[in-house]
């Protein structure tokens, strides 16, 4: 007579529940990130334009250092 080997269990795999939740969270996260770089902060500039903004003065400084006349 063989020996009695239970049954796997039909209930869901937790781990994909689990997989469920995390992507529901970074999903919203996601949206909440691109609503709030939308957002007007300092007058009519959104977080991209400052950013932008930012990189566009670092560029130039770069190269006016870069162009200095002193050796």
């Amino acid at each position: 007579m063989r020996p009695h080997t239970p049954r796997p269990s039909r209930r869901r795999n937790p781990r994909g529940q689990a997989m469920v939740e995390y992507s529901f969270i970074n999903w919203i996260l996601v949206v909440a990130l691109i609503v709030a770089m939308n957002v007007p902060m300092f007058g009519k500039m959104n977080v991209i334009d400052l950013f932008l903004r930012a990189y566009q003065i670092y560029y130039d400084s770069y190269y006016f250092v870069l162009n200095l006349p002193f050796p």
